[in-house]
């Protein structure tokens, strides 16, 4: 057991050396923190699979506390904190060896690898933390060490002044943390993450839950949503493009998502209170279809990406929202793994557009409906021979509703090609993508079912955010499908004008911003 607990440990000790041997040789081409490197990287991917094999066989390790009166550093090994270790450690390991080649030549690389395996070392304890105390300094840790890299060059005035801005939200979260740990401890009598856990459910069922512990849900509802860039403090995320590549793909595939995390760590005190479930629903929910649309009208790839990571986090808030936790988990994992990929490529977007095929023929009214139909067949058969979706609750029903429209739009886009061949592929990658998302669904709720709870019982209010929810998404997919056919109106183009500043939001948020650094200057 010990030495389960010691590997994880050994990996991030193993990247804080090669940021301290970085501080020594900071410039070109240093030989060896380019090998450190390379070793620590690798060896905490050996790590995270080791340690993840031995959890799933023997299940949770909790290692002792260092500290006094329970408050201190202590390292959690269960199916959530493992594959978050596994993740982080993958992702790590490829954007380092992307930076070697990217940065070959740079006077500052040493630096950078530095500042690079420092940040993901971070992450790292973050997602390890067993005591309130770890995470929350993890927490911030991971925030002033991605600053480092988000001002590597700092010439680059834009991405300064984006940093600048993530910086003062990212202070306002961490004050948001620290209030609900402290809440949390006061409600529970411990800062160890796994007795809060035990005693959230414990306390629900006993029907005296502490104030303290409502009160902290609705903080880490509110930390996560500013973590995550969701509206509105969401316009840091698309400003911050001009920072390195390797940058953009630790960010967006995996800083990011620490919001997500922090919810689904604690979705056992999370359930104790509807208000933050319907907050992280409501902004989620908003967030993913805003992002979603603005997303539309951006000409820059990365832009693009930058907004689809918005929309992203804003769907994964949603389904905690909804109580999915597995679900947001895994959606977690395979966007982390996309969007690390997508960043990495997109330097070759040009060339894969140049031959992106014919143009698309207008989508009439009996394209969609026979899309929908194909879609709902594929999602219900799927889901009805894996018995997942059937006699599931409502939260995971409007969640399926979403990604039959997802299929459907994929669909309409196929036969709109006039191509019989293009739509055959279409069909089958959609038969793929349905197994897919059904067998996915199945491993992640029986993975993480023993360290998540289920989904709650909706109420009223509950049922009617899964509707709200359900119709807008349908509305927003309908636009999407159809919005290429109306780009000669006026009201489109006055529409595409607005909606490519993202509905000047940004722009509010900033003054707000100035505002309150003026007041405090005074």
């Amino acid at each position: 057991m010990s030495l389960f607990l010691a590997l994880p440990v050994l990996a991030v000790a193993a990247l804080v050396a090669v940021a301290v041997l970085a501080a020594s040789k900071p410039g070109m081409r240093p030989r060896r923190v380019l090998l450190a490197s390379r070793i620590a990287t690798l060896f905490s991917v050996g790590a995270a699979i080791f340690v993840a094999t031995m959890v799933v066989i023997g299940g949770t390790i909790t290692g002792p506390t260092i500290g006094r009166e329970g408050l201190g550093l202590a390292i959690r090994l269960d199916a959530l904190s493992v594959t978050m270790f596994l993740l982080v450690a993958f992702i790590g390991a490829v954007v380092t060896e992307f930076s070697r080649n990217y940065l070959d030549g740079d006077g500052r690389q040493g630096a950078f690898l530095g500042n690079l395996a420092l940040t993901i070392a971070a992450v790292m304890l973050l997602v390890l933390s067993g005591n309130l105390v770890l995470l929350v300094a993890a927490w911030i840790a991971t925030s002033l060490a991605l600053h480092r890299l988000l001002v590597f060059y700092p010439e680059r005035l834009r991405a300064v002044a984006a940093a600048r801005k993530k910086f003062l939200v990212a202070r306002f979260g961490d004050a948001l943390l620290v209030t609900a740990a402290v809440l949390l401890f006061v409600a529970f009598g411990t800062a160890d993450i796994g007795e809060i856990l035990a005693a959230a459910p414990a306390a629900k069922a006993g029907g005296v839950v502490p104030a303290e512990a409502t009160g902290a849900a609705v903080l880490i509802a509110l930390a996560a949503l500013l973590k995550s860039a969701q509206f509105p403090a969401h316009g840091w995320l698309p400003e911050v493009m001009e920072t390195p590549t390797p940058v953009s793909a630790l960010l967006h595939a995996g800083i990011i998502n620490a919001g997500g995390f922090l919810v689904i760590r604690f979705a056992d005190v999370m359930v104790l209170s509807f208000s933050s479930l319907h907050l992280l629903a409501l902004v989620g929910g908003f967030t993913a279809l805003f992002g979603a649309v603005v997303m539309m009208t951006q000409t820059a790839v990365k832009t693009q990406l930058a907004w689809s990571t918005v929309a992203q986090m804003g769907f994964m808030l949603l389904q905690c929202g909804l109580g999915a936790f597995a679900l947001a988990t895994l959606h977690l994992v395979a966007h982390s793994l996309y969007k690390a990929h997508a960043f990495l490529t997109s330097g070759s977007a040009v060339e894969r557009r140049r031959y992106a095929g014919p143009a698309v023929e207008a989508t009439s009214g009996g394209r969609l409906a026979a899309a929908v139909a194909i879609a709902l067949v594929l999602y219900a058969g799927f889901g009805w021979v894996a018995t997942v979706t059937v006699g599931h609750p409502p939260a995971v029903v409007a969640l399926g509703a979403i990604v039959v429209m997802g299929l459907a739009m994929f669909l309409t886009a196929g036969s709109a090609r006039g191509d019989r061949r293009v739509f055959g592929r279409v069909i089958l990658a959609s038969v793929g993508v349905s197994a897919a998302y059904v067998v996915l669904q199945a491993g992640a709720s029986a993975l993480l079912g023993p360290v998540l709870p289920p989904v709650p019982e909706m109420g009223a209010a509950s049922l009617a955010i899964a509707a709200l929810v359900i119709v807008s998404f349908a509305a927003v997919t309908l636009f999407q499908i159809f919005a290429p056919t109306l780009g000669g109106h006026p009201l489109s183009r006055a529409a595409y004008v607005h909606l490519s500043n993202g509905l000047y939001a940004n722009a509010l948020f900033d003054r707000l911003v100035d505002a309150g650094r003026r007041h405090h200057a005074h």
